[in-house]
């Protein structure tokens, strides 16, 4: 899913081995349990933030961008993401936490608690994730459903998690997730917050699993935050093919959540904070922000124009908070400042050359005439090949096909001149 812990690996996998049909094909079809506790934290305080969200996925590790401590998340975000809970030994389909104090510089379980009590008094939801690229959570029968329900509630009693965000990534089973889920609200009622990271291959087809639990699920559903990175080309819901890195790759895959039949204030977009937070579709937050002018006035469109504006959609979802840490939280104040006011004057989306913290390189004095070809989104290239594109020329790492050029530390491009 991410380097380390990569978004959208088996989207990327199938793109590669022969695009969208092929992806379409990889996808997969759809002990004594805990003891439910006291609350160790009061419930969520009346008049408590609602959306839109600016949800961000806090590391429990240390993957090289930075750590940090609950208690240093900018108020900017307004959901935080635990990344991520941990299978629950001799309790199928159950899971756990485990505090990574020493990755963590020493953070106790005691201040994360605090940190959880802290938030939630602002206003703020905090939720558990399950899931990411190496989490493996199965609940695929009725045993496993309830060890699911039943564990995740007694989490939310001891640390004070808001509810819990399903990042499941290598197959899921629809109807037994739907039970686990009601399950679980019928246990921490209807404040239980369930927020979904799918990728954007799980929408291709109404017959896919999470497709078919947010379309099952509405009635309990806060928030859908698409991963639109890491996925190579995809189909949005007019049944053309766009490349990530793109404001039309954005809106034209929101659109099919938002005509399945999900309110507009349950479908998010989820992007890279960083370059070096995926390995492709990282967009300028000028991107996101026409994005969501587009599918909520109609306004700010690339290509792709929705048949209809929806109205003000659920929010933004970044990986990671860490990682917008590493850039000065630009996606942050960017993103949020936009949540917060509204659309803006009809913008003109930016370029998908990215802003990146590590500038492209360009070589001294005036630089020549291209002689590399335009980059095709057409064409498939591999490892050596260059393009010429905006001025810059680009050298692909490996195969790619519609990933638009821009530099990255591990991304399918890297820029090495200027023209």
């Amino acid at each position: 899913m991410r380097p380390l812990r990569t978004r959208g690996a088996l989207a990327a996998i199938a793109a590669a081995a022969g695009g969208i049909a092929a992806a379409l094909a990889l996808l997969p079809p759809s002990g004594p349990a805990p003891t439910d506790a006291e609350p160790a934290a009061d419930a969520a305080p009346a008049g408590a933030a609602s959306g839109p969200w600016l949800t961000g996925y806090w590391h429990n590790f240390d993957n090289g961008s930075t750590t940090m401590p609950l208690s240093e998340v900018p108020s900017e975000y307004t959901m935080v993401a635990v990344a991520f809970a941990d299978n629950l030994a001799g309790t199928p389909g159950g899971i756990t936490f485990d505090l990574a104090s020493d990755e963590l510089g020493g953070y106790t379980e005691q201040q994360f608690k605090d940190d959880i009590a802290a938030m939630r008094a602002e206003g703020r939801k905090v939720v558990i994730s399950v899931g990411g690229e190496k989490g493996h959570v199965d609940v695929t029968n009725p045993e496993q459903a309830a060890g699911f329900a039943r564990s995740a509630h007694a989490l939310m009693q001891e640390y004070g998690f808001d509810g819990v965000d399903i990042d499941l990534e290598h197959g899921m089973n629809a109807q037994y997730m739907e039970d686990a889920l009601r399950d679980l609200h019928s246990r921490a009622g209807d404040g239980l917050v369930i927020t979904m990271a799918p990728q954007t291959i799980d929408f291709q087809a109404p017959s896919y699993a999470y497709y078919r639990l947010a379309e099952s699920i509405p009635d309990i559903l806060t928030i859908v935050n698409m991963q639109y990175y890491n996925s190579g080309a995809m189909m949005g819901c007019d049944q053309q093919v766009y490349s990530q890195g793109t404001v039309d790759f954005l809106t034209a895959q929101a659109c099919i959540q938002l005509e399945l039949g999900l309110r507009p204030d349950q479908v998010g977009l989820g992007l890279p904070a960083t370059p070096q937070a995926a390995g492709g579709g990282h967009q300028p937050t000028s991107n996101v922000i026409a994005a969501l002018d587009c599918l909520e006035t109609g306004t700010g469109c690339g290509s792709f124009t929705p048949s209809q504006p929806y109205g003000p959609i659920g929010g933004v979802m970044t990986w990671s908070i860490n990682w917008d840490a590493t850039n000065g939280y630009r996606f942050a104040k960017d993103i949020s400042a936009r949540l917060g006011g509204g659309p803006g004057p009809d913008p003109t989306p930016t370029p998908t050359a990215s802003e990146s913290p590590s500038p492209s390189p360009s070589p001294t004095g005036t630089a020549e005439p291209c002689t590399e070809p335009a980059w095709d989104p057409d064409t498939v290239y591999t490892g050596g090949d260059r393009v010429a594109y905006e001025g810059t020329v680009y050298e692909a790492r490996h195969w790619t096909r519609g990933d638009t050029p821009q530099h990255s530390q591990w991304g399918p491009w890297k820029a090495v001149g200027a023209c």
